[in-house]
């Protein structure tokens, strides 16, 4: 997987699709991320670079709640892909 910004805007927009709101802000977090169950929302380090911030959403991506039947056909492959990646470490 390449570390581009494109890469992260894919990212992004699954977990916007499925209804959460991805912020960068400062945070006193060790792991770099945030999560705010009730509300949706995914609070990332705004420090991270692109990488950082790409393998932290990787990470993050199997606590989310993601209705794949939901995503756009270009979502599913990029969800697709995430998880395999994660299903191999």
């Amino acid at each position: 997987m390449k570390y581009t910004q494109t890469t992260l805007d894919k990212i992004e927009k699954i977990a916007e699709e499925c209804g959460y709101v991805i912020r960068y802000e400062r945070g006193n977090f060790q792991s770099g991320y945030c999560i705010l169950q009730a509300k949706k929302v995914v609070v990332l380090n705004k420090f991270f670079q692109t990488e950082g911030r790409i393998n932290t959403l990787i990470d993050l991506m199997p606590q989310l709640e993601i209705n794949f039947d939901a995503l756009t056909h270009e979502s599913q492959k990029m969800y697709d892909e995430i998880m395999s990646l994660e299903a191999h470490k």
